[in-house]
């Protein structure tokens, strides 16, 4: 492999231009190749990466195979699957954003079959390296919470016009379930380990997909004590929405109020803190009246593509486990089932595939 990595990017909306292409050339990766059939897309690719060659197909993409490093699949959500089964019979190391597949059995399908090509597979999890996620890793292994029992995290908006593009409109790939709930439920797992069981309530209220979702989650607990409970909302219709994260332990308790801009009545405590000459800091530790700021953990989105890079150059492990994306979708078909039938689902070990590392 090259000094600078060749990469073919398989879509380029906004998760391809406004989020992988600039975490790409933020690590130093080459974008040599983008996938798109709309005009108005190739003109934006020829603008962010001069010389970059614009097919309309994937299978336009691999006739190129040779020349690339990896693919990156950003595309619609039902289109993941079976995009990425072709690069990697192609011989391809493949970066496919979350979700994985629409499905649990898509998901695994997908694993299985990297399994059987080397291994060369891994899912774009970038939330893991979310400033938040980083923070209260570091917070939770000091101990400052003690025991956790409880993790909430909620991703809401106040968008009463919905915008109108397939993650509102597909009824099998888009919605907030496959999309924000992704995010929500690996970011529960990669905290609070496997799930046992899943509780959901999923409505459309504006939009033909999902908009409105909330998952409780119980985590399988790893001594014999209580286990951790997680409740995880997104929601496009949340005029007033609550604390982006709030963790409880026997401790003390983490409170994230606001997240990447979305306004919240809560944010006032963070503005408050600046304004009387608080630094730099993410989320606080709270026991009653009691509220300390906490300092931002080093890290960001941008690691995540030098993590693709150790992987593929070094022998890394990958940045994101496929497996773990399969034990993600377990959980979002889980949901599904207990909002349709208005029950609690149980989810064994084998729903989830192997363990941790394949």
């Amino acid at each position: 492999m090259g000094d600078t990595m060749q990469v073919g990017l398989v879509g380029y909306g906004s998760a391809g231009r406004k989020i992988h292409s600039r975490l790409l050339r933020e690590a130093g990766l080459q974008v040599t190749h983008v996938v798109t059939r709309s005009p108005e897309r190739s003109a934006a690719a020829r603008e962010d990466w001069p010389g970059v060659t614009v097919v309309p197909s994937v299978d336009a993409l691999l006739e190129d195979a040779a020349a690339l490093d990896l693919v990156v699949i950003a595309s619609p959500t039902a289109e993941h699957a079976q995009q990425a089964h072709a690069a990697l019979a192609a011989g391809l190391p493949v970066v496919v954003d979350k979700p994985l597949a629409t499905t649990t059995e898509a998901a695994r399908a997908l694993a299985r079959c990297a399994e059987g090509s080397g291994g060369r597979l891994t899912v774009f999890q970038n939330r893991r390296w979310d400033p938040e996620q980083l923070t209260l890793q570091a917070v939770m292994a000091a101990g400052e919470l003690g025991r956790v029992h409880r993790f909430e995290r909620r991703w809401e908006r106040w968008r009463p016009e919905p915008q109108h593009r397939w993650k509102e409109q597909d009824l099998i790939g888009g919605g907030l379930l496959l999309d924000l709930g992704a995010h929500l439920v690996d970011s529960a797992m990669q905290l609070f380990g496997a799930v046992t069981s899943v509780y959901a309530e999923l409505r459309s209220i504006t939009t033909p997909a999902e908009d409105d979702v909330f998952l409780a989650l119980t985590h399988r607990s790893t001594d014999g004590g209580p286990a951790v409970i997680s409740h995880l909302q997104a929601g496009g219709l949340t005029g007033a929405p609550g604390p982006r994260t709030r963790v409880l332990g026997d401790k003390g308790a983490f409170l994230v109020t606001s997240y990447e801009g979305e306004p919240t009545p809560f944010e006032v405590l963070d503005e408050t803190w600046v304004q009387t000459g608080g630094g730099d800091h993410e989320g606080w530790l709270v026991r009653g009246a009691e509220r300390i700021a906490v300092p931002r953990a080093p890290g960001g989105h941008e690691d995540y593509y030098r993590a693709v890079q150790r992987w593929l150059d070094e022998g890394a492990p990958p940045p994101v486990d496929p497996w773990d994306a399969v034990r993600t979708a377990a959980v979002l078909d889980a949901a599904r089932v207990s909002a349709r039938e208005g029950r609690v689902v149980a989810l064994g070990p084998a729903t989830s595939g192997p363990a941790t590392g394949g």
